[in-house]
């Protein structure tokens, strides 16, 4: 009966019957149709045949100029896939071992001690995000599963207060670059890994345990010290841990 309704309302209003056509600065264009390369010798993709493109991109983007650890650095990029669900993970050693030494690290970091979960508290829930790193010459150098907090179940007033952070601007980068230049002084880089997972956290806060891993108590859960990754108030944290 309701999919009868649906079908004859889809015939009053005209839903369903609307023509696609490509968008108009397009139509003469074929995009997003690149092949990937058969062999390194021969990266140049083959042409579609009986096409009503008039400009396949096929026939225009190629890969003939490029150098041959270029084009084995586009092919190691293509032969590897990040997982989409957590069960292509647990098949994968490589990926199940990356989850085991981010839960390590975050371990020896003292990011959370296991508690039994509060009444009237609620726990936040988690992710795992994958990427694959690579070295400049394309082969791969790891396999990186960081954990992520599922920030957007947060609560003001609960689980998080103030989350302004200073923010520095590349205005204010050109003019200590162009200082340095006239007064050639000289000028050091530091990256921080894994900044965020260094400042020590004001509230109260209980997340689940990651996929994958569980405690031998139901009821337990992981109190956070230390903030993760989604966490509303992390760059303010770290800007103090800074400072």
């Amino acid at each position: 009966m309701l999919q009868l309704i649906r079908k004859e309302n889809e015939e009053q209003f005209g839903q369903g019957k609307r023509i696609r056509v490509p968008f108009i600065k397009l139509r003469d264009y074929m995009t997003n149709t690149m092949r990937v390369f058969r062999s390194l010798s021969n990266c140049s993709p083959t042409p579609q045949r009986h096409s009503k493109v008039l400009y396949p991109i096929a026939h225009y983007g190629n890969c003939e100029k490029f150098s041959l650890k270029h084009c084995r650095f586009l092919a190691s990029m293509m032969m590897e896939k990040k997982p989409m669900t957590f069960s292509e993970v647990i098949k994968d050693k490589r990926w199940w071992s990356a989850m085991q030494q981010e839960i390590q690290a975050l371990e020896e970091n003292n990011t959370w001690t296991v508690w039994p979960l509060p009444p009237q508290k609620k726990a936040l829930g988690c992710k795992w995000v994958y990427k694959i790193k690579y070295h400049a010459i394309g082969t791969i150098e790891r396999f990186k599963a960081r954990l992520v907090i599922l920030g957007n179940h947060q609560i003001e007033g609960i689980d998080y207060n103030e989350t302004f952070a200073p923010v520095e601007k590349m205005v204010t980068m050109r003019i200590v670059l162009a200082v340095a230049a006239a007064k050639h002084w000289e000028l050091h880089e530091m990256d921080v890994l894994n900044a965020f997972l260094y400042g020590d956290l004001q509230e109260e806060i209980y997340m689940k345990f990651p996929l994958g891993f569980r405690s031998s108590h139901s009821d337990m859960v992981c109190k956070l010290h230390k903030s993760l990754y989604g966490l509303k108030q992390s760059p303010r944290f770290w800007f103090a841990k800074l400072s």
